[in-house]
């Protein structure tokens, strides 16, 4: 952020002092004569942190500021409503009201504005009312409103005054018929009605509520054709013809009583009628003459000329209108909407109402601003509610007697045109007071003042010597002067520009203005260039982790100047040898030199920053196996005191024994096996890595010797003697098997040797005895 602030001075390129603190409220000028050579007058303009630094004297920086005056600061009015009666111009309800402000470009210059609703504030209320036919029965009501009226307002104010105004609308087709006898009697049948009219001031304002009734009861209806009604151009005249309305610089209320909607600029064409709206007075004998020849008024036009008279507008509308009546309220300012009933009944407690919810409220509003001229609010509204942007401009529910402040911060971007002063005015929408605000504009630095005109320090007065620098007259540049606008381009001059007679103008870091180079500018503030060919600058110095000079010097066209104790092109070299003491306070431990407060070991078994480590020394291996044991396997005799004794190295895991670095890298290894308690083998190495980190690598399995496997051997016996039971069954069944088929053999063999019949058996007898007869001849 300080750097793009840096930026913002040295990149507006400033010729003169006036110029540099317009550009923002962290610029400041030096009128210090320490510009180094090359260096354009405009890197005078910088940021204030900047200059110092670069060795311009506080008393020396110009730099104004803002300031504010306030003029006319009367205190806001205390009283109750019983007092001593004021006039209206006696009240005071906003405070300050007259103020001085000297803006400084980019810088703001906030003020307080209080506002306090005065008790017992006169009130004047105008009561416009549609006169249309359909107005008829609310005409009956309003007869009576004078003295109601005055009864209800006086609980509010003790001053308080009624008038009294009637519209229907332009007096020309097609709005109204212009048949003779219809401009005589609009209504139909045997209605008796007026002849119609645009609008119609009956009664100027009165504190007797007794001739309102009077006028009011004399008034008769009137009737047009169309539905919308000519109610804008009254409300215009009401606004603008402040002498015939009789309106008092006090709360000034409108009331706009109808039963339809409105017609706005445009719709005039319809009767032929195109000449806009001159928002100014036309009446004559309290009518308004100029209907037939002016249009209807914008809405815009309204709201314009209600703010400018201060007049608050309360719309007494029926039912059926309310949504149009509701979106016209959000487009005028400081209005209101009731309801009105069918015959115009309730129209007191509308007022009362409408009346409360337009002065609980303050809405602030500006004139319009010079050009670069910004303004924002801040609200501090009652029980601490705040408010910013839009919101910072109102306040809300603010009773009589209630204070209420506003916090206004107004800022110039630049000066105007002229440089003259200007005047803004702020006021609460509705109310005749306001703060007018005088703003002059710092565009010139003190010491312009004591400028000397056609300056012989500015080559032969051509210019005017002023805060310290030539302010050139017109046609003239150069640092004093020296050189015409015509001139800047020809040859001879580039000539002094060159180094060496090189072909680079100004080393290609700068412009040749008259024969001299003058540098370029950089982004960096703190980064220049310099030198008579802008051939030196404070930023292209070697550098050492990644800091210019290492930090330990400046740099001086392009060379580091280092600090002491300091050596080295880019300062990074210590001529302090504290840090090369080893632990028995020799030097690199007597095995090294110590340069540029680092040692370089001779002896290469030797390392560290104090050649004290000596990883492949015998005994490095056991010196380490215990915090390996504990780090690596959690293991050993260190295991408790792990985390307080075994941290000083890194401890790397491998799968296994290939994957250890192995000898040969820029640095000593110490490769080693060692056994644990239970007779189990580890490998690790041991280095000290360039970056003088020690560095362990460890094989995560240990190296066990492998006892008897006691589950194959028992099933290996099972299985033995299940084998050889079942080989003994099979021989033996196969013995039975050949033993058997032999002494089958052998029986086959005497069973065929055998001598008798085997037809028939010896021995048997049959029981049966065959008799043959002898007479039997076979027949």
């Amino acid at each position: 952020h300080f750097k793009s602030k840096g930026n913002e001075c040295i990149k507006a390129n400033a010729k003169s002092c006036g110029e540099c603190i317009q550009v923002g409220a962290k610029c400041g000028w030096c009128t210090d004569p320490f510009l180094k050579q090359g260096e354009a007058t405009s890197t005078r303009c910088d940021e204030l942190e900047s200059l110092r630094k670069r060795g311009c004297s506080g008393a020396k920086v110009e730099n104004p500021r803002g300031s504010q005056e306030a003029l006319k600061n009367k205190t806001v009015t205390n009283r109750n409503k019983g007092a001593k009666k004021l006039r209206p111009e006696d009240i005071t309800q906003i405070q300050p009201q007259k103020l001085t402000l000297s803006l400084r470009s980019g810088e703001p210059q906030s003020f307080n504005l209080k506002f306090k609703r005065a008790e017992d504030y006169p009130i004047d209320l105008y009561y416009l009312m549609d006169l249309s036919y359909s107005m008829k029965d609310d005409l009956e009501n309003v007869k009576n409103l004078g003295t109601q009226l005055m009864l209800e307002m006086s609980k509010i104010t003790s001053d308080f005054r009624i008038g009294f105004g009637s519209f229907v609308e332009k007096t020309v087709m097609p709005y109204i018929s212009t048949t003779p006898a219809k401009l005589l009697n609009p209504c139909t049948g045997d209605q008796n009605c007026t002849s119609p009219f645009s609008y119609k001031n009956v009664l100027k304002l009165t504190s007797n509520g007794q001739e309102f009734n009077t006028l009011v009861g004399r008034q008769q209806i009137s009737g047009n054709l169309d539905s919308p009604e000519g109610g804008f151009d009254a409300i215009m005249q009401v606004a603008v013809c402040g002498e015939h309305i009789g309106w008092r610089n006090v709360t000034r209320l409108l009331v706009f009583s109808t039963d339809a909607g409105f017609h706005f600029a445009g719709d005039g064409k319809l009767g032929g009628i195109v000449l806009p709206n001159d928002g100014k007075c036309h009446l004559e004998n309290n009518m308004y003459t100029m209907s037939h020849y002016y249009d209807y008024p914008s809405i815009a036009h309204l709201v314009q000329k209600l703010s400018d008279n201060n007049i608050q507008t309360i719309f007494a509308i029926t039912e059926e209108f309310q949504p149009v009546y509701k979106e016209l309220k959000n487009l005028i300012p400081k209005s209101a909407v009731g309801t009105l009933s069918a015959n115009s009944s309730n129209v007191i407690n509308l007022i009362i109402d409408a009346y409360n919810s337009l002065s609980s409220e303050v809405i602030l509003e500006n004139s319009k601003l010079a050009e670069g001229v910004t303004i924002a609010y801040q609200s501090r509204c009652k029980n601490g509610v705040t408010g910013e942007g839009e919101m910072g401009r109102k306040c809300s529910n603010i009773s009589i007697g209630d204070e209420v402040s506003f916090t206004i911060s107004i800022t110039a971007k630049q000066c105007p045109k002229m440089g003259k002063p200007e005047t803004i005015k702020i006021k609460p929408l509705g109310f005749t007071e306001e703060v007018e605000i005088a703003l002059n504009f710092i565009c010139e630095c003190d010491c312009h003042k004591n400028g000397t005109e056609n300056s012989d320090i500015c080559h032969k007065g051509n210019g005017t010597y002023e805060c310290g620098a030539c302010r050139c007259n017109e046609g003239r540049i150069g640092r004093h002067c020296e050189c015409s606008t015509n001139e800047v381009t020809s040859e001879d001059l580039d000539k002094n520009c060159r180094k060496d007679n090189g072909t680079d103008i100004c080393s290609n870091n700068g412009d040749c203005v008259c024969g001299t180079c003058e540098c370029k500018k950089r982004e960096n503030p703190e980064e220049r260039y310099s030198g008579k060919f802008c051939d030196c600058d404070n930023f292209n110095c070697d550098r050492s982790n990644n800091k210019l000079c290492g930090g330990h010097g400046h740099c001086e066209c392009r060379v580091c100047i280092c600090d002491a104790n300091w050596t080295g092109s880019a300062c990074d070299c210590s001529l302090d040898t504290t840090t090369c003491l080893a632990s028995n306070k020799q030097i690199c431990n007597g095995r090294g030199t110590c340069e540029c407060g680092t040692c370089k070991c001779t002896d290469p078994k030797f390392q560290g920053p104090t050649c004290e480590i000596c990883p492949t020394c015998p005994g490095v291996c056991a010196e380490h196996k215990e915090c390996v044991q504990c780090r690596a396997f959690g293991t050993g005799e260190k295991k408790e005191t792990c985390e307080r004794d075994c941290s000083y190295f890194n401890l790397i895991k491998v799968k296994d024994r290939d994957k250890l670095p192995q000898p040969g890298q820029a640095f000593p290894l110490m490769h080693c096996k060692e056994r644990d308690a239970n007779d189990c083998w580890f490998y690790y190495t041991y280095a000290v890595n360039n970056n003088t980190e020690k560095e362990v690598h460890v094989v995560e399995t240990l190296d066990c010797p492998a006892g008897p496997d006691i589950i194959p051997i028992v099933a290996g016996v099972v299985a033995g003697i299940v084998l050889i039971g079942l080989a003994l069954l099979l021989i033996w069944k196969l013995l039975m098997i050949i033993h058997d088929r032999r002494e089958f053999a052998k029986f086959e063999k005497e069973k065929m040797n055998a001598k008798w019949d085997t037809g028939e058996n010896p021995i048997y007898k049959s029981a049966v005895t065959t008799v043959v007869n002898p007479k039997y001849e076979g027949k």
